[in-house]
């Protein structure tokens, strides 16, 4: 049996006026996954568990078979894993974005604009990142790259305790009623206001407002952890797996549950992801012999943080027709037996723009237990709310693999 998971991330989304009261699952089209639901199981699920924030972090581990309210140790422990950082079982690892501030004056009084500065390159950040550390680090503190806006800070020695808010969470909203609060996290609002004067005159920045573009001109720090323990996938479901995603949460989950993880050229995370590259990394990854691929697509999320409902219609469909159908199309050519879930990680509205912890839709389809044709069955939220509930994201995975 080959199992594919395919994670639309942030795809579930709330009724929508402008689109007659639907939401962009249902307005989409989705005819392969359609299809798979016609002859499978849907239904809802809740993949953020009670009094934990609905983080990609939570939502994905959950997805993946994982009891957040266990497992989460914060977020940018799992990216620094993909990044390749050796942590210590001292040392918190803070996500670091590099966003867009707008206004004048005071920093306080700037505007949280773009969380992902227009999903700047690498390699330019790359250079931001540079001019940071030259800046900041030392003994105890260093940055490291990730991909794109999605970076890593290491203090050796440090602390958890502070009150940290992720910038897509406050998009449009005043920087000074979001500032780091606890006690001695003083070091970090100082450094994100230190930042702001360092990157806004960068040579990087100035190139990118020439070409219109928004530039990274802060950082904005949060998401902290210590080093995470994950039990093994394998172990846990006796298959062999691999994960492919542009996004280092993801690939660090992977690496941490002891699952391969494959880098697709020109993968993005956005809209503009390479599609068919991922499609045929799957293909190639049951090829290889493996069991189990964890197809993660970041693009209707970055587009519900834009607030860009056409964008995340648009990827939805690219996602159905160039990513699930080549997949789907290979194993029944193939003549394996197959089983598929698709999920998003959690919702993510384009009325707020930030994810919501409020259930999100699923379409299991079992090659071997095909279901008498239902036409009324489709991946969106009202089909879901007339099938099965899963009250824990690990729930459903279990059912899935058939723990």
């Amino acid at each position: 049996m080959k199992y594919l998971i395919l994670v639309p991330d942030g795809a579930g989304d709330d009724n929508i006026e402008a689109l007659g009261g639907k939401t962009p699952l249902e307005v989409a089209n989705l005819e392969n996954i359609d299809e798979l639901a016609h002859k499978g199981t849907v239904g809802m699920v809740r993949t953020i568990p009670p009094g934990v924030a609905p983080g990609s972090d939570a939502a994905n581990l959950s997805v993946m078979g994982y009891d957040p309210s266990v497992y989460l140790t914060g977020r940018s422990p799992l990216e620094a894993a993909s990044i390749g950082i050796d942590m210590s079982d001292t040392d918190v690892a803070f996500r670091t974005n590099i966003i867009t501030l707008t206004g004048s004056g005071d920093y306080e009084d700037l505007i949280i604009t773009d969380h992902s500065s227009g999903d700047i390159t690498t390699e330019e950040a790359d250079e931001l990142i540079k001019a940071v550390n030259e800046a900041f680090a030392d003994e105890n503190i260093r940055f490291y790259t990730g991909v794109s806006y999605r970076h890593c800070m290491i203090v050796h020695n440090g602390s958890t305790e502070y009150e940290l808010t992720p910038p897509h969470d406050v998009l449009t909203q005043r920087v000074g009623d979001h500032l780091p609060k606890g006690e001695g996290s003083g070091f970090i609002t100082e450094m994100m206001k230190k930042s702001y004067e360092i990157l806004k005159d960068h040579p990087v920045n100035k190139a990118r407002e020439a070409k219109g573009l928004n530039p990274a001109n802060s950082l904005w720090i949060w998401g902290q952890g210590r080093k995470p323990s994950l039990s093994s996938f394998y172990d846990k479901y006796g298959i062999k797996g691999t994960a492919i995603s542009a996004v280092d949460l993801i690939k660090g989950i992977a690496i941490c549950a002891g699952l391969n993880s494959v880098d697709v050229e020109g993968a993005t995370g956005t809209l503009h992801t390479n599609f068919d590259g991922k499609a045929r990394a799957a293909v190639r990854e049951f090829k290889d012999g493996m069991d189990f691929v964890y197809m993660h697509l970041e693009g209707p999320d970055e587009c519900s943080h834009q607030g860009d409902m056409e964008g995340k219609i648009e990827c939805m469909e690219s996602i159905d027709t160039k990513v699930l159908k080549p997949i789907v199309d290979y194993l029944r050519e193939a003549g394996e037996d197959f089983r598929v879930l698709v999920v998003p990680d959690h919702r993510t509205p384009l009325s707020i723009r930030t994810h919501s912890a409020t259930p999100v839709p699923f379409v299991i389809y079992d090659s071997t237990k095909e279901e008498p044709y239902d036409e009324s069955k489709c991946f969106c939220e009202k089909s879901g709310e007339k099938g099965m509930y899963f009250d824990s994201g690990f729930e459903l995975a279990d059912f899935f693999f058939e723990k």
